[in-house]
């Protein structure tokens, strides 16, 4: 009896990629052209990240003479093998259960978890026409953002390709400009409010107490 092939599964590609962007979809709810360039760029990781997974493992074929040569007898076309951090620390368990794959599903999880609880945060304020200050808008400016960088980083985790360890740093710095950009906006539109909000409110990393600050 052979075992299944690990690759070529593009049915698993486009599944897998469909299930997380419509999540990442419906907890966003795009509607400017700076939502959807965020929302394309994340889309455009997943790609690639599900396609290196079950679909042509680019990664392990660019470096498998230094694979092969540093880790002899393993098996890098397994899937199990194609969770590089496990093989490349030398782990001798199974790699969906290894403390990276365990924190990565944290990060992922929590990363969908941030980016619904801001969308709903965000949608109330605009409903209001009031600046979002409620939920986790109370601890960091840019939760929508920070939510898409938890995801990337997460799998990034889980599984590393070379493809999407340059594309991480790249969005990330995207995700920051895109920040920046919007502040003006919203500082245009709100003025002395957001200039406060700003002051007390980080960016990206929550602080304690930020929350009591901006009631206070």
């Amino acid at each position: 009896m052979t075992d299944a092939p690990a690759y070529g599964l593009w049915s698993l590609v486009l599944l897998n990629s469909l299930i997380f962007i419509i999540f990442a979809f419906s907890f966003t709810k795009p509607r400017t052209s700076r939502d959807w360039r965020s929302f394309s760029a994340f889309s455009a990781f997943i790609v690639a990240l599900f396609v290196e997974m079950y679909g042509f493992p680019l990664t392990i074929y660019l470096i498998s003479g230094w694979l092969v040569s540093r880790y002899p007898g393993v098996d890098f076309l397994s899937h199990d093998a194609g969770h590089l951090w496990n093989t490349l620390i030398g782990w001798k368990i199974d790699p969906h259960f290894d403390p990276l794959h365990i924190l990565s599903n944290i990060f992922i999880f929590g990363g969908f978890i941030l980016l619904s609880a801001a969308w709903k945060a965000l949608y109330e304020a605009q409903h209001d026409h009031k600046l979002a200050t409620t939920g986790p808008y109370a601890y960091v400016r840019h939760p929508q953002y920070g939510g898409f960088i938890l995801i990337m980083l997460g799998f990034l985790f889980q599984w590393p390709t070379l493809i999407t360890l340059v594309m991480f740093p790249i969005l990330a710095t995207m995700y920051v400009r895109l920040a920046r950009r919007e502040e003006r906006e919203v500082s245009v539109e709100f003025g002395e409010e957001y200039r406060r909000y700003a002051v007390i409110t980080p960016a990206f990393l929550p602080r304690l107490g930020a929350s009591k600050e901006l009631s206070s």
